[in-house]
């Protein structure tokens, strides 16, 4: 797109002294810049242009602006900007005004005109800097005109501070928690250990382990532990008062069937007696036939309740047996458990004693660390900051050492560092 603007008579002389004006403005803007070198600054990759191109047609007396190709251009990682209707166009290591220069000429070749177009070519935007070592936040920053070394390192959140110290003090204090917690843990598990051989060798106190002397809970808890194991102790008690009173009762049982039976015995041999008798006489035609069927009924009868009182009396033996084997089983798995616990104790101990000896290593080592630390930031009171700016000339990169008030240049990268001289 193109806007003509057209002029006749005294006005076609003062549109074109307004378009030679714009001519002077652009020069000057090319001249000037953003900055004191924009004359001797050379274009690299990542620089943003900002281009205007206008053309004084003398032959019309009036002034086209081609806005088709004026605009904001990023200088690509070939070195070149791409222009609409012109193509691509190398502008790396080139100044401004010879970027202007080249559009124009080139325009005017291509479109074939009377008149050489003239370009304004601006920096828009600066390749950024980057701020490298000793800083806070190292990274990419904006450039700005009149850009330092310490307005670049401020970019980056100042020097480096020195937590050290600090970080040394937090892992102290994280292993002290850590070992407080674990000497509580180690001072429970000697107590439940101590009740454990307590409970082994069925004693009715507990003995204050030698590693619990000097603890100042330690009175707590064995209190504690001898609660345990009291309660524990009535526990089992019960059970086995329990199993006891119903083996009695048991044994009780089967002798009173037993009694039964022999009451049952003797009382079955009588009416067998009877009975012989009754058949005696029966058969000789003495008595009568109901006198033997009822002795026959009471026979049986006698014989039910025998069969009755044995099969009692077998149970309540199986009942005895049953009942001395739960005795039997309640103290062996007592015994069983004791010993499984202490094994889960001394396990568990082992674990925590060790955890113990690594918190107490971290809390050593966090000390002699901060100590060594500390006598380091005193040997090196005497470091002097450092600055090195690394500029690309020719192509190659070149150090420069610098200084807070050194100006830099769009794609420096700033180094910081420290020159310590130990004592």
């Amino acid at each position: 797109m193109k806007t003509v603007i057209t002029a006749s008579g005294p006005r076609r002389l003062h549109v074109r002294n307004l378009c030679k004006g714009l001519a002077l403005s652009a020069g000057l803007l090319l001249a000037q810049g953003a900055f004191a070198f924009a004359d001797d600054y050379r274009l690299d990759v990542l620089d943003k242009l900002r281009i205007r191109v206008v053309e004084w047609q003398t032959a019309e007396g009036s002034v086209r602006d081609w806005s088709a190709i004026s605009g904001d251009y990023a200088v690509g990682a070939a070195g070149q900007i791409s222009l609409p209707l012109v193509g691509e166009l190398p502008v790396s290591g080139k100044t401004t005004a010879e970027v202007a220069q080249e559009i124009g000429l080139r325009m005017q070749k291509l479109f074939a005109l009377r008149d050489l177009p003239t370009a304004s070519v601006e920096l828009a935007q600066y390749r950024p800097i980057f701020v490298a070592g000793e800083v806070q936040t190292p990274g990419e920053y904006p450039f700005a005109p009149n850009m330092t070394v310490l307005k670049a390192i401020s970019l980056g959140g100042g020097l480096r501070r020195d937590d050290t110290g600090q970080r040394f003090a937090r892992d102290f204090i994280r292993a002290d928690g850590d070992a407080s917690v674990l000497v509580a843990e180690r001072n429970r598990l000697l107590a439940r250990r101590a009740r454990l051989q307590a409970e082994i060798a069925e004693q009715d106190s507990i003995a204050m382990p030698k590693e619990l002397d000097q603890a100042p809970e330690a009175a707590i808890l064995l209190e504690s532990e001898t609660e345990l194991m009291k309660s524990r102790d009535r526990r089992q008690t019960v059970q086995l008062k329990a199993l006891a009173d119903l083996k009695t009762l048991l044994q009780t049982e089967i002798a009173s069937l037993d009694k039964k039976s022999e009451t049952q015995t003797r009382q079955l041999s009588l009416v067998a007696d009877d009975l012989k008798k009754v058949d005696s006489l029966a058969e000789r035609g003495l008595t009568i036939s109901s006198r033997k069927l009822t002795l026959e009924q009471r026979t049986a009868d006698l014989q039910a309740a025998l069969l009755d009182i044995d099969t009692a009396t077998l149970k309540a033996k199986q009942d005895a047996t049953k009942a001395a084997q739960d005795e039997t089983n309640l103290i062996n798995d007592w015994d069983a458990t004791l010993a499984q616990e202490m094994q889960n104790t001394e396990s568990e101990l082992e674990a925590v004693t060790l955890k113990l000896e690594t918190s107490r290593k971290l809390m050593s080592e966090a000390l002699l660390q901060s100590a060594d630390a500390g006598a380091m930031k005193r040997d090196a009171s005497g470091a002097d900051v450092t600055y090195v700016i690394l500029r690309e000339k020719d192509g190659r990169p070149t150090e420069i050492p610098a200084t807070e008030t050194t100006q830099i240049l769009p794609g420096d990268v700033i180094k910081v560092g420290y020159n310590v001289a130990m004592r």
